[in-house]
C-alpha cells in the first residue's frame, strides 16, 4: 500500500473519531436546552409563588419541577454516553471541568425546591440561584462551541450557544418583571437592571443572527412582529417607567404568560437549531465512511512501482514509463492529488475555524474585562457591561477593543 494513502486512511479514521465526538457533545448540547427550558419556566413560577406568597401557581410550579426533572434525567444520560466512549486525545478538558463544576448544583436542586416551597427564600434568592445553574450550563455549551475542530460545526454551536444565552436573559426578565408585578412596586432601582436584561438579550440575538443559516434568521426576524411583542413592550414600559411606586398585581400573570409565549416559540428554534446540528454531525460522519471506503479500495489494488511522481511537474522529457509501471505511477499521482486536496480542505477549515472562534475570543476578552472592573472598581456585573459600552461608544471603538485596553492595564491596578 502507498504509505501516503495509508496516513490519508489513518487521518480519515481520526476525523471520523472526533466528529463521532462531536456528535455526542452535540446531542448533550440538545438535552441541555431542553434542561434549561424547563428550568427556566420552574423560575418564572417559582418567582410568582414566593411572591405572592403561595397562593399562586402551586400547581403549576409541581408540574414543572416534574418536566425538569425528566430534562435533567436526559441531561445526565447524555454526559453517560460522552464519558463512556473513547475520547479524541487533546479533546474535552475543559468541557468536562465544566460538568464537573454543575454537577453540584444539579445535585442541590433538591434542596433549593424544598426551601422555595417552604417559603425560605426570597424571590430574588430563588432567581439567583436558578441563574447560576443555568450560567454553568450554558458555560457547557460555550465549551462545546469553543471547542469544536469542525467550522460549519462550530458557528452552528456559536449561534446555538447566543441564542440560548439570549434566551436565558429573556427568562432572567421574565421572573424579574414576574416578581415586580407581584409585589406590586416598581421601584426606581429597578429599571437599571430591567434594560440591562433587554440590551444584553438584543446583543446576543444580533451574534446569533450573524452565525446563523439564512433560513432561522428569517425565521427569528419573522417572529418580532407580531402582537405578543407588542403586549411586551406595553408591559415593559409599564414596569419600567411606571409614574408612582405602584403596579397593578394582576399584571403579573399577564406579563408571564406574555414573556411565556415569546420564550416557548424561541424555544422550537432552539430546537430547530438542535436538530440541524445532530443532521450536520451525520452527514459529515458519512462522507468521511465514504471517503475512507474509497481509499480502502485504492489501497486493496495492485500495488505500485518503486517511482513516484512526486517531483514532476509535468513533462520532465523522459522516456515514457514502462506499461508494467504505468498503473503503479498513477497511483502514487492519485494519492499524491489527494493529499494535496486534503491540505488545502484542512487549510479552509482551519481558517474559517479562526474567524468563528474570534466571536467566542470576543466574549472571553469582554467577560475579563468586566470581571477586572467589578473587583478593583467594585462594582456589579451590569455596572462593569455599562462602563465598557459607555466607552466604547464615546471614543467611537468596539467594546472588545476597550475590554483589550482594560486588561492591558491590569498589572497597574492596585492590588485588592
Amino acid at each position: 500500500m502507498p504509505s501516503g494513502l495509508r496516513f490519508l486512511m489513518a487521518a480519515r479514521r481520526c476525523e471520523i473519531e472526533e466528529l463521532a465526538h462531536l456528535g455526542r457533545t452535540v446531542a448533550l448540547v440538545g438535552c441541555i436546552g431542553g434542561l434549561v427550558h424547563a428550568l427556566q419556566k420552574e423560575r418564572g413560577l417559582s418567582n410568582i409563588f414566593l411572591g405572592s406568597g403561595g397562593t399562586r401557581f402551586a400547581a403549576e410550579r409541581t408540574a414543572q419541577v416534574a418536566e425538569a426533572q425528566a430534562a435533567e434525567q436526559a441531561v445526565r444520560a447524555a454526559l453517560d454516553r460522552l464519558t463512556q466512549e473513547p475520547q479524541p486525545p487533546g479533546s474535552g478538558t475543559r468541557l468536562f471541568n465544566r460538568v464537573a463544576w454543575v454537577l453540584p448544583g444539579l445535585d442541590a436542586l433538591a434542596q433549593l425546591r424544598a426551601r422555595i416551597g417552604a417559603g425560605a427564600v426570597s424571590p430574588a434568592q430563588a432567581a439567583a440561584a436558578f441563574a447560576k445553574l443555568i450560567g454553568g450550563l450554558l458555560a457547557v455549551v460555550f465549551e462545546a462551541a469553543d471547542g469544536a475542530t469542525d467550522p460549519q460545526i462550530s458557528r452552528q454551536l456559536v449561534a446555538m450557544f447566543n441564542f440560548m444565552q439570549g434566551k436565558e436573559f429573556a427568562g432572567q426578565e421574565r421572573a424579574f418583571g414576574a416578581a415586580a408585578f407581584t409585589r406590586a412596586r416598581a421601584d426606581a432601582e429597578l429599571r437599571p437592571p430591567w434594560l440591562h436584561l433587554i440590551e444584553s438579550q438584543e446583543r446576543c440575538f444580533e451574534v446569533f443572527a450573524d452565525f446563523a443559516d439564512e433560513t432561522l434568521r428569517a425565521q427569528w426576524q419573522a417572529a418580532h412582529g407580531g402582537a405578543d411583542t407588542a403586549e411586551l413592550e406595553r408591559l415593559r414600559r409599564i414596569g419600567c417607567a411606571a409614574p408612582g411606586p405602584d403596579l397593578d398585581p394582576e399584571l403579573g400573570p399577564a406579563w408571564f404568560a406574555c414573556c411565556t409565549r415569546r420564550i416557548d416559540a424561541m424555544r422550537v428554534l432552539e430546537a430547530q437549531l438542535a436538530q440541524g446540528l445532530r443532521v450536520l454531525c451525520d452527514r459529515k460522519i458519512a462522507q468521511a465512511h465514504a471517503e475512507l471506503q474509497q481509499y480502502e479500495a485504492l489501497a486493496d489494488g495492485p500495488g505500485p512501482a518503486p517511482q513516484t511522481g512526486f517531483f514532476d511537474d509535468g513533462d520532465t522529457g523522459d522516456a515514457p514509463a514502462p506499461a508494467s509501471s504505468a498503473f503503479g505511477r498513477q497511483l502514487e499521482r492519485s494519492v499524491l492529488d489527494m493529499v494535496q486536496a486534503q491540505a488545502r480542505r484542512l487549510q479552509a477549515m482551519s481558517d474559517e475555524l479562526e474567524t468563528v472562534r474570534a466571536a467566542l475570543n470576543e466574549r472571553k476578552v469582554v467577560e475579563r474585562a468586566k470581571g477586572l472592573l467589578m473587583a478593583h472598581r467594585h462594582l456589579s456585573e451590569e455596572e462593569a457591561h455599562k462602563m465598557l459600552r459607555q466607552t466604547a461608544m464615546n471614543q467611537n471603538r468596539r467594546l472588545v477593543e476597550v475590554a483589550e485596553s482594560v486588561l492591558t492595564m491590569a498589572e497597574y491596578l492596585p492590588a485588592r
